[in-house]
C-alpha cells in the first residue's frame, strides 16, 4: 500500500497527541472492535468561540493516526464555524492523498471533530439537538466509504432506497455479488446506523 510522505511523517511523528486537562468538550467515534477509533479534545474560548488547543488519541492504522494529526492541525486556532466546515476530502488532500481503502480514516477524523463541536454548541445553547428523521440516515450513509473507489456510497449512487418505520431502518444497496467489499460495506452501514438511539433494527439488502 502506497502512502504519501506526508502521511508517513504524521504517522511517525503525529502532532497534538494526548489528552487535554479539563477540555471544553471531547468526543469519540469508531470502535477498536471495528479497527479504528478516534477521540478528540477541544479547548474553546467561550467568548470568541476559537479553538485554542486540541489533542487527539487514536487506535488504528497509519492512516488513522495521520488523519487525526492533520485534522487537529487544521482545527487549531479556527473559530467553531470554520472548523466544522473542514471536510474529509480536504483532510485527505492536506496529506497529499490517501489510498482509497483508507479514505474512511479521513471521514472518521472529521466526524469526530464535528461531533465534539456539535456537543459544545448544544451544551452552550448555541444550537438545538437535531430531530431524528430519514434525512439523518442519508447523511450518515455519506460517511461510509466504498474502499474500491475512496468515495462515499451515496455519491457513488450505490444507495437505492432508505426506509424507516417503527424503529427499523431498511437500506437497499446496489453492489454486485462478486464485489469483495460487499459485506464490508453492509457491516459499515449496520455499525454507523446503530449509533442512533431511534434505530432498533437495521436491515441491509444487497
Amino acid at each position: 500500500m502506497q502512502y504519501s510522505q506526508k502521511v508517513l511523517d504524521h504517522f511517525m511523528k503525529p502532532h497534538n497527541v494526548g489528552k487535554l486537562d479539563n477540555p471544553s468538550v471531547e468526543a469519540t467515534e469508531g470502535s477498536p472492535a471495528c479497527g479504528d477509533q478516534v477521540s478528540i479534545y477541544l479547548k474553546i474560548n467561550d467568548k470568541t468561540k476559537v479553538i485554542e488547543d486540541v489533542k487527539f488519541q487514536s487506535y488504528g492504522c497509519a492512516s488513522n493516526i495521520a488523519t487525526g494529526s492533520i485534522i487537529t492541525d487544521m482545527a487549531m486556532g479556527k473559530k467553531l464555524d470554520e472548523a466544522k466546515k473542514i471536510t474529509w476530502k480536504e483532510a485527505a488532500e492536506a496529506l497529499d492523498g490517501l489510498p482509497p481503502v483508507k479514505m474512511h480514516c479521513s471521514v472518521l477524523a472529521v466526524d469526530t471533530l464535528r461531533k465534539a463541536i456539535k456537543k459544545y454548541e448544544i451544551d452552550h445553547k448555541l444550537r438545538e439537538q437535531d430531530k431524528f428523521d430519514k434525512n439523518m440516515i442519508a447523511e450518515e450513509l455519506k460517511k461510509i466509504i466504498y474502499p474500491g473507489a475512496g468515495e462515499d456510497i451515496v455519491t457513488l449512487k450505490m444507495v437505492k432506497y432508505i426506509g424507516f418505520e417503527d424503529g427499523k431502518a431498511i437500506i437497499d444497496i446496489d453492489i454486485p455479488k462478486f464485489d469483495k467489499y460487499r459485506e464490508n460495506v453492509a457491516d459499515e452501514v449496520r455499525e454507523h446506523l446503530s449509533h442512533f438511539d431511534e434505530i432498533k433494527e437495521v436491515e441491509v439488502n444487497l
